[in-house]
């Protein structure tokens, strides 16, 4: 058996909490491709210091200290802000990944870009029934106003806020309770269907981003 080792880095703290798991789930997945058995060990989160350095320099910073603790592999959340990864590519991400691949030593070089368009919430938002669950409303997609494409959604977090509103809002007062997206965070990232996150074409370039890093490891042709 083989063992993969993944550092990572996000945005912010309810990213972090809901890309842990999404991440080590997808990495098992494709694992299963794979010419042979792999463990995916749980993902490290590394949070760069210094709140004056480019992103360039956070990056850098990241994934030499994840190369110094053994990682294989560094996952880069960054929000698209717009409806298409474009510009963040063109200004953010092709910069570090130039800078990375000319390192002679002492920097994790297998990169695997997370960019969800708009925001990591549209991810939240390809799986309407788990969403709902964890809410705790039976009711229907268009009165939440969740009967939408997530990549089409402008302000996926602000959506999801309101469909919180509306659920509790269709409850008896004595059974609400003050539910905030930040509680929905990390257990959407532990159940959402994978295949649910498939139809959104930001999360299929994660998964080709995936089985490339497997590529270049020879663990998959």
């Amino acid at each position: 058996m083989s063992q993969i080792i993944i550092g990572y880095t996000a945005e912010g703290t309810t990213d972090i909490r809901f890309l842990s798991n999404v991440i080590q789930r997808t990495f098992i997945d494709i694992g299963f491709e794979c010419r042979k058995e792999i463990e995916v060990v749980e993902p490290i989160i590394y949070v760069p210091k210094g709140a004056e350095a480019t992103f360039l320099e956070q990056i850098l910073e990241c994934c030499k200290s994840a190369d110094q603790k053994g990682a294989m592999v560094f996952c880069i959340h960054v929000d698209a802000d717009d409806k298409s990864d474009k510009n963040v590519f063109d200004t953010r991400m092709t910069p570090v990944l130039d800078h990375i691949e000319m390192e002679q030593s002492g920097v994790c070089k297998n990169i695997v870009p997370i960019i969800p368009v708009h925001m990591t919430e549209s991810w939240m938002l390809a799986d309407t029934e788990l969403l709902k669950n964890e809410i705790g409303t039976d009711l229907s997609d268009v009165t939440l106003k969740l009967n939408r494409n997530p990549e089409t959604i402008a302000k996926p977090k602000a959506v999801i806020i309101e469909a919180i509103r509306i659920a509790r809002e269709s409850l008896a007062k004595k059974r609400r309770h003050e539910l905030t997206i930040s509680e929905l965070y990390q257990p959407i990232g532990q159940k959402i269907s994978l295949e649910a996150l498939s139809a959104l074409t930001s999360f299929n370039k994660f998964k080709e981003a995936v089985r490339e890093v497997y590529r270049k490891l020879n663990y998959l042709q």
